[in-house]
């Protein structure tokens, strides 16, 4: 803003306001347009014109020149002008244009501008304020006395009446200004609070800016070394095709050749057959006796030839051509493997994690589960078990552990769980308790668990629970443990895979996989790793690749399992 003396000097003597289109007369002096001109009319008949600054007289109307310099410096406090316009509040005595207020007088009850305030009463009476536009609320509305008074116990502004003999009579009071300064000081406090509060949720933004950047350049990357993998799974996918497409056309034409070769044998010895039956037949036509009889003893040799031949041709074919088909599928059945097998092994290095065959260990059941035979399966058991007791078994609640521990790498299974009773899957510790109640999974530090209790879902761990909804659309659960990374993921495998809870840990000690079933009908199961992964439609059989490298080819009846380069045959 200007100063007071530069205000001054742009405060036009007529009006007292901030000029409005400066104009110079001719001895020097700055007037509104306005305002020089209403002066100057006034005087229009009176024979003389003077100027209302130096009374300098003119005989003529005196002609107005427009200040150049006063309007620039006009135009630069423009911006000042339109904040104070903004606030509403006018000079109450400007009566000619609109000028901003800089203070009120709560007793004049008037708005005053620069140059009007320095000519206002100084008394103590009169009590100026920052501009305002409303005087109601300023006066004690029942005694419409000033509101000089705060009463603390009422929280309410009051005037000197209200306070002496009013309804606040009694009532702890304090001055406006004292009370407003403690109400600042709070406000100061709350102020504070929030900016600390402000500052915190800039820095929570910017860390989930961050961490968003960080997902969208993760799943570039991983969307770009999966599509890598996919295009390289393409490519050889289309290199062993066209090697198992070579091995045909090489067995086609082998064969081929050879069943040509064994052709033409056939058509030469087809049109001796047909010299040698001519013969005959010439012979079986003739007459005369002694001329058949001594073409017999000249064609014995043909009679024998002939019946020889049958027997020839037909052990000769057999053993050219091949029995049961005209192409080694076998052959073909081992270069599709081969290839396939070796796709399998590039694929399963570039994959995220490492499917886990899990095994339950017995010697850590309790007495009221079942583990079954290929220790893939618990339930629950009213009829207590007979099993030795061991330190590693759990004596209190119906658990079982895994065989396997995980002390590093990323980890996956899956778990088939029943509709009836409760159930819980996790992992926990070796060093987790055996006994007592908080030996259950969830319900200390050492173990994480995702549970089913009375159709509800929830996961725990050390005793605290958080709850899930909606609950499972599926029996299948998928779990994925990254050990260095520090999580634990539940992934229901509906349609699409929905992600249910993920822990965030920093594991200390090697783990195991972790089941819990409780109730009559409760049942927790891992699938066997063999899934059917590809299917080869071959001519008159097919291969199903399945997991650990199995590969099961399905035959005229048979079905004949490899695995490692040896076979066995058996009937379906």
């Amino acid at each position: 803003m200007a100063s007071a003396d530069l205000r001054e000097e742009l405060t036009c003597p007529i009006c007292l306001s901030i000029y409005t289109d400066p104009v110079t007369l001719r001895c020097g002096h700055n007037f509104c347009l306005g305002c020089i001109e209403s002066v100057l009319g006034t005087q229009e008949g009176s024979g003389v014109y003077t100027c209302p600054e130096c009374r300098k007289r003119f005989t003529n109307r005196p002609e107005l020149q427009r200040n150049i310099a006063l309007c620039n410096v006009k135009m630069n406090l423009q911006i000042t002008q339109k904040e104070q316009i903004d606030t509403g509040v006018f000079c109450t005595y400007c009566i000619h244009s609109p000028v901003p207020a800089i203070k009120s007088c709560l007793l004049c009850e008037a708005s005053l501008c620069d140059p009007h305030l320095r000519v206002h009463n100084k008394s103590e009476e009169h009590v100026l304020t920052e501009p305002i536009t409303s005087w109601g609320n300023r006066k004690c509305s029942k005694h419409k006395k000033l509101l000089e008074y705060y009463c603390t116990e009422d929280a309410a502004c009051i005037c000197v009446t209200c306070s002496l003999a009013g309804e606040h009579r009694g009532h702890q009071v304090e001055l406006l200004n004292v009370a407003s300064e403690k109400k600042k000081e709070k406000l100061r406090d709350v102020l504070q609070k929030l900016t600390t509060k402000r500052e915190k949720t800039e820095k929570r933004v910017q860390s989930l800016q961050e961490h968003r950047r960080g997902v969208q350049e993760k799943a570039a990357a991983v969307t770009e070394r999966l599509t890598a993998l996919i295009r390289d799974i393409k490519k050889q996918l289309e290199d062993l095709e066209k090697r198992v497409l070579s091995e045909i056309t090489r067995q086609q034409e082998q064969v081929l050749l050879t069943i040509s070769d064994l052709i033409q044998q056939l058509e030469k010895e087809k049109d001796e057959l047909t010299r040698k039956m001519s013969h005959i037949e010439e012979l079986c036509n003739m007459t005369d006796p002694l001329t058949v009889l001594q073409e017999q003893e000249s064609h014995r040799d043909d009679f024998c030839s002939a019946k020889k031949g049958d027997n020839e041709v037909t052990h000769r074919g057999d053993k050219q051509v091949p029995a049961g088909g005209d192409l080694d599928e076998g052959r073909i059945s081992v270069t599709l493997y081969r290839g396939l097998a070796d796709i399998v092994t590039d694929v399963k290095r570039g994959l995220y994690v490492q499917v886990t065959d899990i095994l339950l260990d017995i010697n850590t059941a309790n007495y009221n589960v079942i583990v079954s035979g290929e220790l893939k399966t618990v339930s629950y058991s009213r009829i207590y078990q007979q099993r030795p007791k061991t330190p590693e078994r759990f004596t209190y609640e119906p658990q079982v552990l895994s065989t396997r521990s995980f002390f590093s790498g990323r980890h996956y299974w899956e778990v088939q769980t029943s509709e009836s009773g409760d159930w819980c899957v996790g992992v926990c510790y070796t060093s987790m308790r055996r006994r007592g109640w908080k030996s259950e999974i969830g319900n200390n530090n050492k173990s994480w668990g995702l549970r089913s209790y009375n159709k509800d879902l929830l996961v725990r761990h050390n005793t605290i629970r958080t709850s899930l909804s909606p609950p499972l659309s599926c029996d299948t659960v998928g779990i994925l443990l990254d050990y260095e990374a520090g999580y634990l993921t539940f992934n229901e495998l509906c349609e699409p895979i929905r992600h249910l809870h993920t822990f965030t840990v920093t594991f200390t000690e090697p783990l195991h996989a972790a089941f819990y079933v409780w109730g009559d009908g409760a049942c927790v199961r891992i699938p066997r790793l063999i899934h059917c992964h590809i299917i080869i439609m071959l001519h008159s059989g097919y291969w199903v690749m399945v997991h650990s490298g199995y590969w099961v080819m399905v035959h005229s009846g048979y079905a004949v399992m490899v695995h490692s380069g040896y076979g066995v045959m058996v009937p379906v």
